[in-house]
């Protein structure tokens, strides 16, 4: 027997009910209850985190900021909710093992609502307003990492293992879908108050956490009493917090260089954080009650379907950033849209990809109940990444029919990959493991989407800094305004970055501070090619596009090696269905479930 296919020792029976695990509640529709909830706080959350993204015109407005020198707080608000799931995911599930999944999972939902209103009623404007709105959003993110560390974990306990995929894909389904019906809602709600854009979340943030107070079981499996992994906890977090903040000021620009790799700081962050997350496996193994249960790896679904899904949200996490670029700051105003519209059409042109995860997100989920999630999930990563080597190879001022395949494919390949992932390695675990399995599994995912958010930005950078000066003066030669040329030089790389990123032409702002005598020795004519909105989106293209590509041909090298760990996942495994843990190599036997045939 592969030392990877056996069941880590020693483990807690599950409570069983005739031979079956116990469920929260022996109702029938107790799973729909479940079901319904964590969907809707999943929805929330992911409306929340999409929603900004296309709203921060307004909301850089509406506090009084100067985009071109506040790149700082724009990558705060974008990648701090991310940094601060992801460090806390992990101990939140071990925490809810010990607590309860169902007690933590509605103290989240309450602290999400509560983040939500405190950003309604954001105070203050300019840095000000800036630092608050971090704060707020990260008060939110404490929430949503109790809600992501336990929905997967409420749903497999809820659901029979022949139903999970499925039960997982639609709570899939909504958390996507929510993300590109934030694009949208944001794109209207910006239209008219940026405070909207919180308020939103508000409705749902009640009715949901009433409902899982009311609602929500805790469900009926042995517990032992264990203490709090201290040591644990502190290197984890500690070390995941650093290297990933290390990543996040990487991004802003150093002295002269248009990047921090070389700040002292961030040396040091990177150095401390790698140090202790290399630790934190070896204080693990040492500890009585460890945080995470490290030979639960000893298990192949666990082991590759959680390094699949790492690599794969490595390859991911970036796009919708980088294509919102795309679109925002260069396709759309090329194709007549003012730079103010942009925002909200760039959520519309985007509905391919949300289209091919609905379709295929619940479909994958009950294909892989039945025949297994192997072989659907590998397929899925291999369209990925053909999708990602389709828009590699687009130009940029593209036809949009090939753009909406390319996009409609990923979602294909994502819905492929994320239910039958996620079903796999809930299956595969003792049910009192659950809570930190799902907590680790959120963790690697939200993870790879900070980290692919760097390392998508870094590559951009410094694309944008090597071509966007030499690509800048030959549009200002080509225009006969060369005598504006040292003024124009002023558009750091980064400062363009954020332009296209919020959708804005910075021109405007640029000959807004030129003195008249200077402004005056250019022609009307040429002024007003500046201004419009086809010179400063093609400008920026002929330095964004190469970078750009190059970060597709990544994602798409990475997509595939997430699509060969899915291949090496092995067959059908689902732990504890009679209590006795696997009997057999389930690598090798795709209808042994713990010793029973599921046909």
């Amino acid at each position: 027997m592969n030392s990877l296919d056996t069941n880590p020792q020693p483990v807690a029976a599950p409570a069983t009910l005739n031979g079956k695990i116990a469920t929260p509640d022996r109702d029938p529709h107790y799973k729909w209850v479940a079901l319904s909830n964590t969907t809707i706080a999943m929805f929330m959350a992911a409306v929340n985190g999409s929603i900004i993204l296309i709203s921060l015109p307004a909301i850089f407005n509406g506090i009084s900021l100067d985009p071109l020198t506040s790149f700082q707080y724009l990558l705060w608000i974008l990648m701090g909710y991310g940094i601060v799931t992801a460090t806390l995911l992990l101990s939140f599930g071990r925490l809810s093992d010990i607590y309860g999944r169902v007690r933590l999972y509605n103290i989240g939902f309450a602290i999400f609502t509560a983040g939500s209103i405190l950003l309604f009623l954001t105070p203050d404007t300019g840095d000000a307003g800036a630092i608050e709105l971090i704060l707020f959003r990260i008060i939110q993110a404490v929430g949503a990492a109790f809600i992501f560390s336990n929905s997967a974990a409420i749903l497999t306990d809820a659901f029979p293992p022949d139903e999970r995929g499925k039960a997982l894909g639609l709570n899939q389904v909504a958390a996507l879908s929510g993300q590109f019906v934030g694009l949208l809602i944001g794109g209207i709600l910006a239209v008219f108050n940026w405070r909207y854009v919180f308020l939103i979340s508000v409705p749902f943030g009640v009715v949901g956490t009433i409902w899982a107070f009311l609602k929500l079981r805790e469900p009926a499996y042995q517990k032992r009493s264990q203490k709090i992994d201290i040591w644990g906890n502190l290197s984890f977090i500690g070390g995941l917090t650093l290297f990933l903040v290390g990543i996040t000021y990487a991004l802003l620009p150093y002295g002269s260089a248009s990047m921090g790799w070389e700040d002292p700081w961030v040396i040091a962050a990177l150095f401390c954080g790698l140090l202790l997350l290399v630790a934190f496996p070896i204080i693990e193994t040492r500890m009585e009650d460890p945080m995470f249960r490290t030979d639960l790896f000893r298990i192949r679904n666990f082991a590759f379907g959680n390094a699949a899904g790492f690599i794969s949200a490595l390859a991911r996490g970036g796009v919708m950033i980088v294509l919102i670029i795309l679109l925002q700051g260069i396709w759309l105003p090329l194709h007549g849209y003012s730079f103010e519209s942009t925002p909200f059409w760039a959520g519309v042109y985007m509905l391919p990809l949300t289209i091919g995860f609905v379709i295929m997100g619940p479909l994958s989920g009950i294909i892989s109940d039945k025949y297994g999630a192997r072989w659907i999930s590998t397929l899925g990563m291999v369209l990925v990444g053909i999708s990602f080597l389709i828009l590699a190879m687009l130009p940029y001022n593209f036809d949009y029919l090939p753009f909406a395949l390319a996009l409609l494919i990923m979602g294909l390949g994502n819905g492929m990959f994320s239910s039958p992932n996620a079903a796999a390695i809930m299956n595969s675990v003792p049910p009192e493991q659950r809570g930190v399995t799902s907590g680790m599994m959120s963790t690697l995912v939200n993870s790879g989407f900070v980290l692919s958010m760097g390392m998508f930005f870094t590559i951009i950078v410094v694309g944008l800094t090597g071509a966007f000066p030499s690509m800048l003066s030959a549009a200002l030669t080509a225009a006969n305004a060369t005598q504006i040329l040292p003024a124009m030089s002023a558009i750091p790389p980064t400062g363009a970055l954020f332009a296209a990123f919020l959708g804005y032409n910075p021109v405007h702002m640029i000959l807004a501070g030129l003195s008249p005598s200077l402004l005056a020795t250019v022609a009307p004519a040429t002024l007003a090619t500046l201004t419009g909105v086809i010179w400063f989106p093609t400008t920026l293209a002929q330095a964004f596009m190469p970078s750009l590509a190059l970060s597709f041909y990544i994602g798409a090298g990475i997509s595939f090696v997430a699509a060969l760990l899915c291949a090496m996942r092995g067959d059908r495994y689902v732990d504890g269905i009679d209590g006795t843990g696997p009997k057999g190599d389930s690598s090798t036997d795709p209808q042994e479930v713990s010793g029973e045939n599921v046909k």
